[in-house]
């Protein structure tokens, strides 16, 4: 008989108008890892923001069970005094504290008086190692990256008593092969004991570290599927998530003619703004045509995101140089208003940190990145602002109640169309897509692809950045592979295969 670490039963969960939830049920066996899986907005978030106290005893129906016992949390803290830690999408770090510091931020090293910073420092080091993240621990959190944040954070956890580990869409942020070092880690820990709940989009993680997956779709549990006793398929799971199948992942784009070139870049060579001395883009070269969608393969750190800010006005590095070509014209792009006058838009990897404003609505943020649209003498025209906003949540079917809805409540796929739509707005020619289906579902991947393949269509230039070679092999009509900074190879869509791409990579890097 199976030993259930963790029983939800009949969690119901409401916000105005909403209800959330609607008698979830969820059985964790203890040592195994239970995958959560739905649509943005099916409510796993939410469920599992219940069980940590996120949202305390009294604010839900339901029951929760946890090693026998009926929990009722107040908030965070009570969960993790019984060793359930959680691990949010968005990462809840201190810029400006050391990777050690935040790793211990709460939970500190020392005696009530003093902080043994020696032991802090010690201590980190040896997580990160655990976590395979190569960085010290006296690195401020904001000079590294998005995927390391993460890491950190998962190291973060790691540093409490934790029995029951939640990770809510854990390798968004992560390459391919940091991806897999992460779900091997979650193996490593099933094996020393622990509990994981695992959220995510990547169907082909789920199947490969999943013990049980349970789907939840429009708030409610629709199915539990165990590895050993059912035959689990990415289109059963599919299936499951979006209540029909979902034949092409990629949509077919119309056959057009691809254009002269829109975009040249030479010789573009960029320095990290704080480490002087040390080059992040290296030479760079390459062209965009009219029409096109030109993808950018590498991995972590290979400078992919550092040549899209830099091109966007500078916006990133130190010691610029190179030269920019817009229909074979040279420009200078020296600050990002700049380069969104020359019809140019960079869509951000970060959407909640960099690309929205969370506390504000759909109406507000729609219009940011060229106000002028819809204002005259520096007054906005909220009729304007209001009559944009509506047009964008029709063509690109944002789900939300009103324009008037706040950002942060929408999903994660629809808060990429509020950011897609913001850029769509000021009539950029070049769009630079920074990880555009990053943390979102099947379902909304599919309609983010179909509104790239109508941009290109209208004659739009696509340069898009992505970790996951499935989708740039099927979206981009060539691809740059990049490593160290530079470019070291380029493929035809046709010929493109994940082995290629990788094979490249690795051909490249030092010392091999």
């Amino acid at each position: 008989m199976a030993n259930f670490i963790l029983e939800m039963k009949n969690i119901t969960k409401r916000f105005p108008g909403v209800k959330a939830l609607d008698n979830v049920n969820l059985k964790v066996e203890e040592g195994e890892i239970h995958a959560l899986v739905g649509e943005n907005g099916a409510g796993k978030s939410t469920l599992m923001n219940v069980l940590s106290g996120i949202y305390p005893y009294g604010s839900y129906e339901g029951q929760i069970l946890y090693q026998g016992e009926e929990c009722k949390f107040k908030d965070i803290k009570d969960s993790e005094a019984k060793g359930i830690v959680i691990i949010h999408q968005e990462l809840a770090l201190v810029p400006y504290m050391t990777i050690g510091e935040n790793i211990f931020l709460g939970n500190e090293c020392g005696s009530v008086v003093k902080i043994n910073w020696d032991e802090t420092y010690a201590r980190a080091k040896k997580l990160l190692d655990i976590v395979g993240l190569h960085e010290s621990p006296r690195t401020l959190i904001k000079d590294i990256g998005v995927g390391k944040q993460q890491l950190v954070e998962i190291a973060k956890a790691l540093s409490k008593n934790v029995k029951l580990l939640i990770l809510d869409e854990p390798t968004a942020s992560l390459n391919e092969a940091d991806s897999r070092k992460l779900l091997d880690l979650l193996l490593q820990l099933k094996k020393d004991g622990i509990t994981s709940i695992i959220i995510s989009h990547k169907l082909n993680e789920i199947e490969y570290v999943a013990d049980r997956i349970t789907i939840i779709r429009d708030g409610a549990t629709i199915e539990t599927l165990d590895k050993k006793k059912d035959d689990i398929t990415e289109e059963r799971i599919i299936k499951g998530m979006v209540g029909r199948e979902l034949t092409d992942r990629f949509p077919k784009r119309k056959t057009g003619t691809i254009g002269d070139i829109k975009l040249e870049v030479r010789n573009w060579t960029v320095y990290h703004p704080i480490y002087e001395g040390r080059k992040v883009v290296d030479n760079v070269s390459f062209y965009l045509r009219k029409g096109e969608v030109v993808g950018i393969a590498g991995l972590m750190g290979a400078g992919r995101t550092e040549l899209a800010r830099s091109i966007f006005g500078k916006s990133y590095g130190s010691q610029i140089s190179g030269t920019i070509l817009i229909d074979g014209k040279e420009v200078k792009l020296n600050n990002t208003r700049q380069a969104i006058d020359h019809k140019i838009a960079y869509i951000t990897e970060d959407r909640k940190g960099d690309g929205l404003i969370l506390s504000n609505p759909i109406r507000v943020n729609t219009t940011l990145a060229k106000m002028k649209k819809v204002s005259r003498y520096n007054i906005i025209d909220h009729n304007l602002e209001a009559k944009a906003a509506k047009e964008f949540v029709i063509k690109l079917k944002t789900k939300c109640t009103s324009i008037e809805h706040m950002v942060g409540n929408l999903s994660g796929g629809n808060q990429q169309k509020v950011l897609v739509s913001k850029w769509m707005f000021t009539d950029s020619d070049i769009m630079i897509l920074d990880e555009p289906t990053r943390g979102i579902d099947v379902g909304a991947k599919y309609e983010i692809y179909c509104i790239i393949n109508q941009l290109v269509e209208e004659g739009k230039s696509i340069l898009m950045i992505s970790s996951e070679l499935p989708e740039l092999i099927g979206m981009c009509d060539r691809i740059y592979i990049m490593n160290e900074g530079k470019i070291v190879g380029e493929v035809l869509r046709e010929e493109a295969t994940q082995e290629y791409i990788m094979g490249q990579i690795l051909k490249s890097s030092k010392g091999a």
